[in-house]
């Protein structure tokens, strides 16, 4: 059987389905220390003795990083949330967002974490580098980011009668962050074609992917085309969803386009489905026109589409309160 592989750069900016917020790092109040005979020692003026035994003080931490948080592209909606968060929280007043790239901001994180020093990125799920790294959110209270969403998988409507093998399976179909990161990692750090990143996965959890498949009938050499966009989140499923298909007998095509074409395409039947629908706010504005238009499977993914601020886990701050401002 053949395959369709429509391939952009897989370091894309994932502007369009991206939200985060900027922080940085709280300040205990020191008290004061016990000397040998359990008497109290004043050490306000002594910048040493603040520091606890687990690591550096929150508020080193902000003039360390001199009140920066790194970010991605200027343009991506990650960026708009975590300037938000910088007028939603009071203690952020003095702490900017710093724009460049995915790439660079990754490369500022991994240097800073090589030197075991604080950093505050933009950070959303799923990704890589939680495979990679050691990482943690920072709670958001204050609600800049919103709630974690669903990915969703959509097919065009008549598709239960036209391949009801495959609409079993899509809609059988549901997963993990971590899952969906394990093959981005291979892709993007071990530079590996998605396909190749898919079936590893797949090889690796059989079991998984059984219980989509269990009971399904194989069909022969029929026609199915997944369309997706161009970012490595959308990669890394198609990968992996193209192997279990086509094990079940289908000629799987996909094709690569934008976030608006890619919606359009199923609602108008010129594709039989999709599974990277981030809803309901980041895709939002492409799925409410064509929504009474296409079938909603539900999520292949719930409530992990997470976005934020995130910082090493050696860092000693929990919340975005804790930045020092």
């Amino acid at each position: 059987m053949t395959k369709y592989w429509t391939r952009l750069s897989l370091l894309t900016s994932l502007s369009l389905i991206l939200v985060a917020a900027g922080c940085g790092a709280d300040d205990d109040e020191d008290t004061g220390a016990q000397d040998d005979n359990g008497d109290t020692e004043e050490t306000e003026e002594d910048g040493d003795d603040g520091d606890d035994a687990d690591g550096e003080a929150a508020g080193d931490y902000a003039e360390e990083l001199d009140y920066t948080i790194t970010g991605i592209d200027p343009g991506a909606g990650i960026m708009g949330a975590a300037e938000q968060a910088l007028e939603d929280y009071d203690n952020l007043d003095d702490w900017t967002l710093q724009s460049s790239s995915e790439t660079a901001m990754i490369a500022e994180m991994e240097e800073a974490i090589e030197n075991e020093e604080p950093i505050v990125i933009t950070g959303w799920d799923p990704h890589w580098k939680f495979v990679d790294h050691d990482l943690k959110y920072l709670d958001d209270p204050e609600g800049s980011f919103g709630e974690p969403e669903d990915i969703d998988t959509l097919v065009r409507e008549g598709l239960q009668d036209d391949h009801p093998e495959a609409y079993e399976i899509l809609d059988n179909f549901e997963w993990t962050a971590d899952d969906m990161a394990e093959i981005m990692y291979d892709i993007v750090v071990e530079d590996e074609d998605p396909l190749d990143a898919g079936q590893t996965w797949y090889d690796e959890n059989e079991d998984v992917v059984n219980s989509w498949t269990e009971g399904v009938d194989e069909v022969d050499g029929e026609s199915f085309e997944i369309v997706h966009g161009p970012w490595e989140t959308d990669y890394s499923t198609v990968g992996m969803m193209t192997h279990v298909l086509e094990d079940m007998g289908y000629d799987v095509e996909t094709t690569n386009v934008e976030a608006n074409y890619m919606y359009q395409a199923v609602a108008d039947d010129d594709a039989d489905a999709m599974l990277g629908a981030w809803l309901p706010d980041t895709h939002g504005e492409y799925y409410e026109p064509i929504e009474d238009e296409v079938e909603n499977l539900g999520a292949n993914m719930e409530a992990e589409a997470a976005l934020g601020l995130v910082v090493p886990e050696y860092m000693d701050i929990d919340s975005i309160e804790d930045l020092e401002g």
